[in-house]
């Protein structure tokens, strides 16, 4: 069939319009990179949002996060809004981020995923301390969150066993169906994944039932310095009043101690005394222990290796600053009569003091400083350096 001149002209242009119609109803082609950062806790992500081919975005780009919800107050914006970095990113970070920008073809959208790993953390239910009646049936419950997912045990404080536990739904969870006296003491719940591990405890203390003994102690847990006299107070119901002795795990007690009403002695505690003590009462129905963890700590003492050296101009020199004690220990070098170390010399955080060429000005007296939460420790080094 012919067409007219016209009906070919109005059917160019209506093609024409009906192509336009196409271009402009189809959406931008947004993308973000990356399109799944995983980080550590504390550390940060950064997601860059652009449209394909490189075409300037129309109107700016908005960033949101699922369910349309805002930002977190963690979250920064660079220049034009195009990146998007997460500071700090903490665990309620996780998810999805969502990037709208448009173009003349009109808008579009991608999506990011992030992942934020962290540490477990623990809670028990009930919390405790517990004091409960012999014969009765007990429980507690641990639970965890943690990316990646936490494993969960239990131990008894002191012991390196795992306990037979239940665990159902992410809750582990520790029974005893008829508790007895001796199951009184500390018991630890541990959470542990690739980020860390955390720990989490709950006393239990099991009273009465035909006079049974039921021992208990003023601390479970004591940090003391070393030199100092420590003493341990137990105290024991029963009938008839039990007998209360003490031990150490695994060790005999320290020399220097003495054992009245109760109450355990140490005098001039060193690191070697640290470990677990043990209060034990006893009465013609039973037994029963509580039980102590005593850390001792030290202030650093310090040494030079070696402690004089010789050297030649050009010769390299290495001293090592050695300081025992209770970490974690930090060192400082200086330089006796001198307001500095000489150029070229450095320290490093293990204790070494470094001059890769020394210069006879480099002569002298350097003195290390070994640092702990307690105290301090100073150590000298004499060098001479001669042609």
């Amino acid at each position: 069939m012919d067409l007219s001149p016209g009906v070919l002209i109005l059917c160019s242009l209506l093609a024409s319009v009906l192509s336009l119609c196409a271009v402009a109803g189809q959406a931008a082609v947004v993308t973000v990179e990356p399109r799944t950062a995983t980080v550590r806790q504390g550390e940060s992500a950064s997601f860059r949002c652009q449209l394909s081919g490189g075409a300037q975005p129309v109107g700016p780009i908005e960033w949101k996060r699922s369910n349309n919800q805002a930002l977190p107050d963690n979250a920064k914006l660079g220049p034009g809004g195009s990146v998007l970095t997460i500071v700090s990113a903490r665990p309620a970070n996780q998810g999805q981020y969502h990037c709208k920008a448009g173009s003349s073809a009109g808008r579009g959208s991608a999506t990011a995923l992030l992942n934020v790993k962290f540490a477990p953390k623990v809670r028990l239910t009930p919390a405790g301390p517990l004091r409960v009646r012999m014969g009765d049936p007990v429980s507690v419950e641990c639970r965890a969150t943690g990316r990646p997912r936490p494993k969960l045990t239990w131990k008894r404080q002191g012991s390196t066993l795992q306990l037979v536990t239940s665990e159902a739904n992410d809750v582990n969870t520790i029974r005893w169906p008829a508790i007895h006296p001796e199951d009184s003491g500390v018991y630890i719940c541990q959470g542990v994944n690739n980020e860390g591990v955390t720990e989490v405890k709950v006393e239990i203390v099991v009273e009465g039932g035909l006079g049974a003994p039921v021992a208990s102690v003023g601390a479970t847990e004591m940090t003391v310095v070393e030199g100092h006299t420590v003493t341990m107070e137990c105290q024991a119901s029963g009938s008839p009043p039990p007998v209360i002795t003490w031990s150490k795990l695994r060790a005999p007690l320290p020399w220097k101690h003495t054992v009245a009403n109760g109450v355990l002695t140490l005098t001039s505690v060193g690191r070697q005394d640290s470990g677990q003590y043990i209060c034990n009462a006893t009465n013609m129905h039973g037994y029963s222990e509580a039980y102590v963890q005593m850390e001792v700590e030290s202030p650093p003492y310090a040494t030079c290796l070696p402690d004089q050296v010789r050297l030649q101009p050009g010769d390299s020199l290495s001293v090592q600053c050695l300081a025992h004690g209770s970490h974690p220990i930090r060192f400082e070098w200086s330089r006796v009569g001198r307001t500095s170390l000489p150029a070229g010399a450095h320290s490093t955080r293990d204790g070494q003091l470094l001059i890769a060429h020394v210069k006879l000005s480099d002569s002298g007296t350097y003195k290390c400083v070994a640092t702990n939460h307690i105290g301090s420790s100073e150590a000298l080094a004499k060098v001479i350096i001669k042609a």
